[in-house]
């Protein structure tokens, strides 16, 4: 089938869904655990059901899981849909990526109408589940999977990174900024390639040190790795780790409750909480990527018949799918004013971020 590439403007809620079949494993238990919060909804209740399956990141991840769950949480309070329940939303969460076509499987085999993928991480599975299970809809974030029953979501997040860049390069005072990535995957070489491009267009002359983990979900890497970076000069990391970013948050509060004037911009969702040191705050702003829109958006259209099975959804700044959040503060208005004159040129097509860092 021919893959069709869009963007979707957030504010968009188109609709959509037709019933899974019933069917998949023979597993009983979910593979993950799940938990999380939310209620029942105020409006009308919808016979509708969507679910998700977590990468190890899991779904308190503050960033990438944890955002695709808010959407779903807010398609529940919209719909009248409970939450963490057969019938309404819900979640497993992995523990390893042997879980990933179990879960799934467990998902489908609970009639939930759409059921989405998590991550690149899950490509694999979700292509593999599809073939098996034709008739159920699945969705899957940050990968592509060419099959007619699968809704494939990507994000330009080297646009959001290209403009934290910009503002790393304007605000550090040391002249060296860092990336710390997790698993070394397309998604997060994005993220990395925006970035160094960010810096090099705001000041050529700022050194970047790129660090990759390997793990979305070990704080203790982005900790070790964060203090390596900050005890090399670098004032500023820029992290797309998941969970492991985490661990830069603790090590740059750590050095700021000893003095030192370092910062770190956080990736996915608004971490602004996350930087919290007293009375101060160490996050800079955030690489917004809203997950949580897509996950909605693709519910409300396979609600309402519209499942974009086959298709390619594809979110960057012009429809606001990629973006900064507010700084608190943190950058200077002059410095905003020019990290926006560089937003306007990449909307406006004069300025276009490369994908890798090749």
């Amino acid at each position: 089938m021919t893959k069709r590439k869009f963007g979707l403007g957030l504010s968009l809620m188109l609709a959509a869904g037709t019933m899974l079949a019933a069917c998949g494993s023979d597993e009983e238990t979910p593979a993950g655990s799940t938990t999380g919060e939310g209620g029942e909804g105020t409006e009308e209740t919808s016979d509708f059901s969507s679910a998700m399956v977590t990468d190890v990141g899991g779904v308190d991840d503050k960033s990438f899981n944890q955002s695709a769950w808010e959407g779903l949480v807010k398609f529940a309070e919209d719909n009248g849909l409970e939450v963490e329940a057969d019938g309404g939303v819900d979640y497993l969460q992995s523990q390893s990526d042997a879980d990933y076509n179990t879960n799934l499987n467990n998902l489908i085999r609970r009639d939930f109408d759409v059921v989405f993928g998590i991550g690149f991480l899950m490509e694999g599975a979700v292509a593999e589940i599809a073939g098996q299970q034709p008739e159920a809809q699945i969705a899957i974030i940050d990968a592509v999977v060419e099959a007619d029953n699968v809704a494939s979501v990507l994000f330009k997040e080297q646009e959001g990174a290209f403009l934290a860049g910009v503002a790393a390069a304007l605000m550090t005072e040391t002249g060296k900024v860092g990336f710390v990535g997790g698993m070394d995957i397309p998604v997060i070489e994005r993220f990395e390639a925006g970035f160094i491009a960010g810096v090099e267009a705001a000041n050529p002359d700022v050194e970047v040190d790129v660090q990759y983990t390997g793990a979305f979900d070990k704080a203790e890497l982005g900790k070790t790795t964060a203090n390596r970076m900050y005890q090399d000069g670098s004032d500023i990391i820029f992290h797309a780790a998941g969970g492991t970013g985490n661990g830069v948050f603790t090590e740059a509060k750590e050095r700021k409750e000893a003095g030192e004037n370092v910062w770190v911009i956080g990736v996915d969702s608004d971490q602004y909480d996350e930087g919290q040191v007293g009375e101060d705050n160490i996050t800079l702003t955030s690489v917004l990527k809203r997950v949580d829109n897509a996950v909605y958006n693709i519910s409300e259209q396979a609600k309402n018949g519209e499942f974009p099975g086959g298709e390619t959804v594809v979110y960057g700044l012009s429809d606001d799918g990629i973006g900064l959040a507010d700084s608190r503060g943190a950058i200077s208005e002059d410095i905003m004013t020019q990290i926006e004159e560089f937003k306007q040129q990449i909307v406006d097509g004069e300025v276009t971020v490369p994908e890798t860092v090749e």
